[in-house]
Order: structure tokens, then C-alpha cells, then sequence
């Protein structure tokens, strides 16, 4: 009788080579964090900084916490406009991550189908666009004729389908085993049942990374808030971001002194952070997904 061979791991041992690239993307990774971090730091230090302080930039981000100042979020808080544009923000993000969801998910899933018929061309209708944009006046004078002007919506609908989002999706649709959908077809379940009950529930990563991606996306728009919104009682919170920091620097005090007595480098830093805060709430709860998804929707092409 043969004798099995038996295989034992054998531990290798860094080399000195090892240890010098391990020592240069520490540091590189440490540079980096520290790139990121001071400006945020700053900024946050800069948003509680009180009124009556004395002294440099760099002395008031080592300044203790119990000499913070909340003065700043009191008067973003307390400040009507503040919070109807935050409210504005969190309608376009709400609207603007599900009707793109609701198209985009629907339009992949069709452009991942091997058998449908024109699907070559239908691939070919959906990327010309992506790399022939039409312009911003065509889409203006679109949006205008649809009665979209000076409505939230205006915000979203004009791209609510990314091609990029779209292109990712239907990468992953296209790795889902046919057999599944073919055995479904068998038993009579039709396009829309294999999509509901087989494709969205094997989909929860990519659907949450795509998610993610518009809603940053939504969250930060600016221009189009700008070029479609007319009315006050719509801006955005990134419109009224913008106001408060052009107002600052070209001693227009309207947009400020609506804040009460905080000082105006205080409230600037706090508006810019509470702007940030909802994504980065976010984010930890869809981590889990963002990698598998990206990933796993970026295998065929």
C-alpha cells in the first residue's frame, strides 16, 4: 500500500525587505490619516469655539473641552431657516434614493437578461448618453417644459438613473445563477415575480451600496438646487451652506446675523459638520455591504 504523503505549513519568515514595505505603507497609511484628520479636527474644534476667544487657529484646536462653546449649534438649531433646509435636504434624499432605486433596479435587471431581444442596442441607448451629454440648457428648457421648476423633485428625477449605478447593477444581476431564474420560469412565475422574490432578496449588497451611492449623490447636490429651486422655502441645506459662506466673506450679513450672536467662523464650521453628520451616520450601518457589493457587481463587465 502507498503511503499517504502529509503536508505540514511551514511559517515564512519576514524578510528585511518585508519589514521595509510593511514600515513604508504604515507610514504612508499614518501621513494619510493624519491628512484627514487634522482639517477635521479643526473643524470641529473650530465649530465650538466661543465668542470671547483670543489666540490662533492652531492654539484653538488644542483648547480643552470644558471651554467649548455650543453657542453654534444652538443658533443653527434654533434658527428656522437651518432647519427647513435641513428638512428640504432629507426630502430629496428620502425621494431621490428611492425613485432612483425604483428605476435603476428595474433597467438592469432588463439590460442583465441574455435572451431579450434588442438587447445590444439597448446597452448601446443607455451608455451613449453617459458619454454624449446633451447639455444643461436642453435639460433646463426639459425641465422647465415638465413643470418641474421650483419643485424638489426638479432635484432629483432629471438623474435619477446613473449610468455608472446602472452599469455596476446589472454586472451583478448578470452573476446571479440562470438556473434559479429558468427553474422559477418553469413554474410560470413571470419577470416581475423573478425580480421581487428571487433577485431583490439576493441583491441586499448591491442594492444598499447603490443606495449609498445616490445618496450621497442627492445629499450634496448643489447645482441643480440651484439652477432649478427659485423659491427660499426650498433650498437646500447645501444652498443655504453656500449662502452663509459667501456671506461671510463679502460682508453681507444677512444669511449670518439670522444666527444670533455666535461667532461667524463657529457657525461656518458647525453648518459644514452637521452637514456631514447624516452620511457619516449612515455609513457604518451599510459598510457591511459597500465592499461585497462594489466587488461582486464589478466581476463581468
Amino acid at each position: 500500500m502507498k503511503k499517504r504523503r502529509r503536508f505540514t505549513s511551514v511559517a515564512v519568515k519576514p524578510t528585511a525587505a518585508d519589514h521595509s514595505f510593511n514600515f513604508l505603507v504604515d507610514l504612508f497609511l499614518g501621513l494619510l490619516l493624519l491628512i484627514i484628520a487634522i482639517p477635521l479636527w479643526s473643524t470641529i474644534t473650530l465649530s465650538f469655539r466661543p465668542n470671547d476667544y483670543i489666540g490662533n487657529n492652531l492654539e484653538g484646536m488644542f483648547l480643552l473641552p470644558w471651554n467649548w462653546s455650543t453657542s453654534a449649534y444652538e443658533a443653527l438649531l434654533g434658527n428656522a431657516g437651518f432647519l427647513l433646509a435641513f428638512g428640504n435636504s432629507v426630502k430629496i434624499l428620502i425621494g431621490g434614493v428611492a425613485s432612483a432605486l425604483l428605476l435603476t433596479i428595474p433597467l438592469a435587471y432588463v439590460l442583465s437578461i441574455p435572451t431579450l431581444p434588442g438587447r445590444r442596442y439597448l446597452n448601446l441607448f443607455v451608455i451613449v448618453p453617459y458619454v454624449f451629454n446633451v447639455g444643461m440648457i436642453p435639460t433646463y428648457l426639459l425641465v422647465t417644459n415638465i413643470g418641474l421648476i421650483d419643485t424638489l423633485p426638479a432635484v432629483y428625477i432629471p438623474v435619477a438613473i446613473s449610468t455608472y449605478n446602472c452599469l455596476i447593477m446589472r454586472s451583478f444581476f448578470e452573476g446571479i445563477p440562470n438556473e434559479l431564474k429558468e427553474s422559477a420560469r418553469i413554474d410560470g412565475a413571470s419577470e416581475i415575480q423573478i425580480l421581487l422574490r428571487i433577485i431583490l432578496p439576493l441583491s441586499k449588497a448591491i442594492i444598499m451600496t447603490i443606495g449609498l451611492f445616490y445618496g450621497v449623490s442627492f445629499w450634496n447636490n448643489f447645482f441643480h438646487a440651484m439652477l432649478y429651486l427659485n423659491s427660499n422655502a426650498l433650498q437646500p441645506l447645501p444652498i443655504l451652506l453656500r449662502n452663509i459662506l459667501m456671506a461671510s466673506g463679502m460682508n453681507e450679513y444677512v444669511e449670518v446675523s439670522a444666527f444670533g450672536d455666535a461667532p461667524i467662523a463657529a457657525i461656518k464650521a458647525a453648518s459644514v459638520f452637521m452637514s456631514a453628520i447624516p452620511m457619516v451616520a449612515a455609513y457604518p450601518f451599510i459598510q457591511k455591504y459597500f465592499t461585497k457589493g462594489t466587488l461582486l457587481g464589478s466581476v463581468k463587465g
